[in-house]
């Protein structure tokens, strides 16, 4: 075996993409992206401010939204900087630890954020269905224990991805699809077998991605059906108005989300461009 084939876990290194073929427009690509990221933080730390700063929101829809607002501040901190470091200064290569790191926070983060938006759906079939008992059922307790739930779920299913991945060689040009790191990309860069990757991979997406979005639209045919069930038509809309910013979030995020691991799994060279736009929604989009 090749000097290369025995690449050692130190001394490996991923170089991250661009836009293939916009090289010369990267410093304008970087503006939009840039003043996003700029947006993100300051809209989602104006969020938690007021929320903390104003008791009458210190109640359960607001505090899901708080663990939204907090999901999202760390997804931008974690990925833009090292987006706009290849659109701004064109440094592209990443050690393989960081690489590491950071696919573990994207992924961690983005099932956190798909189980909050399930609390925000149950938050509001409750709201709507069983008004009288709200308060009762989202109590304080409880709802700090869905958050521990949603944390620890997240990083018990995608700690053993990294750790997993530490166990291959990388024998091929370590050119990553992205301009961030994924388990899906750094996995195909392996020279070794990654089934075992991929099945858990897969595992990891339904259990997460499938089951929340699922109880997610069962859910909204719950709550579909008791609107439907008020007499008043004014009450039925403002009732429907109060989910509207929630389904426009869910439906973001899980269809950039379930299109991007299509795309990784099925996809072939042809679809490239949309995989990296639909990276892009994935990660920018939602926290703005």
């Amino acid at each position: 075996m090749s000097a290369v084939n025995d690449t050692k876990f130190n001394s490996v290194m991923f170089l991250l993409t661009g836009i293939p073929g916009l090289e010369d427009i990267h410093l304008w690509i970087s503006i939009p992206i840039c003043f996003m990221y700029i947006l993100s933080i300051i809209g989602n730390s104006v969020i938690l401010f007021i929320i903390k700063t104003d008791p009458r929101l210190h109640e359960p829809m607001y505090i899901f939204l708080s663990m939204l607002a907090v999901t999202d501040l760390a997804l931008s901190i974690v990925t833009i900087p090292t987006i706009l470091g290849i659109y701004l200064f064109n440094s592209r290569r990443i050690s393989l630890e960081a690489c590491y790191a950071q696919l573990f926070f994207i992924h961690s983060l983005s099932k956190i954020e798909s189980f909050v938006l399930l609390l925000m759906a149950f938050d509001r079939f409750i709201a709507i269905c069983n008004p009288l008992r709200y308060t009762s059922i989202l109590t304080p307790l409880r709802i700090a224990m869905m958050g521990l739930v949603a944390v620890v779920r997240s990083v018990a299913l995608i700690l053993p991805l990294p750790i997993l991945l530490k166990q291959f060689r990388y024998c091929r040009d370590n050119v990553l699809s992205h301009s961030y790191c994924l388990h899906q990309d750094i996995m195909k860069a392996a020279c070794s077998d990654f089934s075992v990757n991929s099945i858990y991979g897969l595992f990891v997406k339904v259990i997460t991605v499938g089951l929340d979005s699922f109880l997610i639209f069962l859910s909204y045919v719950m709550i579909l059906k008791t609107v439907l069930s008020i007499a008043s038509h004014r009450e039925c809309l403002r009732a429907l108005n109060t989910c509207v910013s929630h389904l426009c979030a869910v439906m973001l995020f899980y269809i950039s989300d379930i299109g991007l691991s299509l795309i990784h799994r099925f996809g072939n060279s042809s679809t490239h461009l949309l995989q990296i736009i639909l990276g892009y929604i994935y990660l920018l989009v939602p926290p703005l």
